[in-house]
């Protein structure tokens, strides 16, 4: 199976892209202004980041349609003045290049359906794409044993994986691809260049999805600059490690 091939999904930099559907998770837009009230003086130059790569990736990727999976925006219980302004222009970029925009709620995401309501768009828990469903990834759905689609696509983890060099550590973002019970999943990076994103080898999963499962058996798919690295089974790259 080819290297940027994950269940038939391919990969593209930090997004997904299934049938004419690209998808990218875990954008976080306002989160340097949430930094600043907390004392860390961080510029803000994500948005102009996340524009850019994500020009190149629709240059590569050819889709016509586009799944924003989950936490679009950062602040939990409020629209700060960025997130407004930010989530508003980045809807009018993915209408201007997209015949259609998917909002999927994350846990981040409690004021974007008002958002999405002034943009004609709805915001969904979940949706499908032939035989795969994407979905946040925080919370398992009631009926999710009545799901038949046999892919799920989920954010959320903000996958990395950390490489040591003696004392220096360096993440990458990576994706996942593993199975639990009967479903196969696909774990997505987070699209925000503010941090890396949880290590997959250093730290717990935090999605009820994983929260019971042994991740040793999941597969790692490191992306830098458009670039893909396999790294194998998590279990054997901790094995390197110790």
């Amino acid at each position: 199976m080819e290297t940027n091939q994950i269940y038939g999904a391919e990969i593209i930099d930090s997004a997904l892209l299934i049938k004419d559907y690209l998808i990218i998770s875990d954008i976080h837009l306002g989160y340097e202004y949430a930094l600043n009230r907390q004392g860390f003086m961080i510029p803000r130059f994500q948005y102009k980041k996340i524009i850019n790569r994500l020009e190149k990736i629709i240059e590569a990727s050819n889709a016509s349609k586009i799944i924003v999976n989950g936490d679009l925006k950062h602040e939990l219980g409020k629209i700060n003045k960025q997130e407004w302004d930010e989530v508003m222009d980045f809807i009018e970029f993915l209408k201007e290049h997209f015949n259609e925009v998917i909002l999927i709620k994350g846990n981040h995401d409690n004021f974007t359906g008002f958002i999405a309501e002034k943009c004609d768009l709805d915001v969904y828990e979940n949706y499908s794409v032939e035989n795969y469903i994407v979905m946040h990834g925080d919370k398992i759905p009631p009926n999710f044993d009545e799901i038949k689609e046999n892919t799920v696509v989920i954010g959320h983890e903000h996958p990395s994986i950390g490489l040591r060099s003696g004392e220096r550590l360096e993440k990458v973002k990576c994706f996942l691809k593993g199975k639990v019970n009967d479903k196969k999943f696909i774990i997505m990076p987070s699209f925000n260049f503010i941090t890396e994103g949880s290590d997959c080898l250093h730290q717990k999963t935090i999605s009820p999805f994983l929260k019971d499962v042994s991740i040793g058996d999941f597969e790692v798919f490191a992306v830098e600059n458009f670039e893909i690295m396999n790294f194998g089974k998590i279990k054997n790259l901790l094995k390197i490690k110790t």
